[in-house]
């Protein structure tokens, strides 16, 4: 009996973990295996789509061009590659196709921890900033269908509050310079993000580095003032402006404007 179970051959295998990020590709047992270009579509759609998924509705939506009959014959080459590629993470019936139970992937790792942030119910281990490449992020850079579009945007922007609340966090914990790093990654995604600019700005605040964060207000102004035409909101503005006037020691410091000239009203 002990002798059976120690047995690898005989042992239930993981299905794999799916790989979007930079993918797709599958990791099993350390062993990296490439999707089939025929099948990456079809693999990709279950894996973001959760549950029990129509056959027919899976094969309308990847195979648009033609007949149903025609769809349903892509679907299963498709199919029939993942099998010989040995990738075994799709199961299907006669109706449905889904997902292998116990099949994981890097961008459901990733939704777990941004929705733990977003939701403010981090656990000790989020708390750090992710060792991801963030510009590697991209979903699935060169694909254009609309649904992975929509995915695409959506991913990023759930990267994007989960950075910004990330460095909140960590202010409040106060590990301010590993505030500015998770602030830093948010407005390197997207550097017109007001709200990331401000929470890169008020993580250099709290560090008492007053010249850093009109610096970066100034530049900031300058970026949306060249790109967008506009300036930056009164809240911003506000919050270096008193900030700079106050000081880090909290005494006057004659109302100085983000740029360093004296005011008494925020810069224009």
């Amino acid at each position: 009996m002990t002798d059976h179970a120690a047995r690898p051959t005989e042992a239930p295998t993981a299905p794999g973990t799916l790989c979007l990020f930079g993918g797709p590709y599958v990791v099993r047992a350390g062993r990296h295996i490439e999707v089939p270009e025929g099948s990456k579509r079809l693999l990709v759609f279950i894996a973001l789509h959760a549950g029990r998924l129509d056959r027919r509705y899976v094969a309308g939506t990847l195979w648009p061009d033609g007949d149903d009959e025609r769809a349903a014959g892509n679907l299963r080459s498709a199919l029939w590659r993942l099998k010989r590629a040995e990738i075994d993470l799709v199961q299907a019936d006669k109706l449905a196709l889904w997902l292998r139970p116990g099949t994981t992937s890097d961008i459901e790792l990733f939704s777990r921890w941004a929705t733990r942030l977003i939701g403010g119910r981090p656990t000790a281990a989020d708390l750090h900033v992710p060792p991801w490449d963030i510009h590697a992020m991209e979903l699935l850079p060169g694909w254009y269908d609309d649904w992975v579009t929509f995915e695409r945007e959506r991913i990023r922007q759930r990267l994007l509050h989960a950075l910004e609340q990330l460095s909140r966090e960590l202010v409040t914990a106060g590990r301010c310079g590993e505030a500015i790093e998770a602030a830093t990654a948010a407005v390197g995604v997207e550097p017109l993000r007001e709200s990331a600019q401000r929470v890169l700005i008020e993580a250099h605040l709290a560090e008492h580095n007053l010249v850093e964060a009109r610096r970066l207000y100034v530049r900031y102004r300058q970026l949306v003032r060249r790109e967008l035409r506009i300036d930056p909101s009164p809240g911003l503005t506000r919050l270096v402006v008193t900030a700079d006037s106050t000081g880090a020691d909290g005494t006057s410091n004659g109302h100085r404007r983000p740029d360093g000239h004296l005011a008494t009203r925020a810069p224009v």
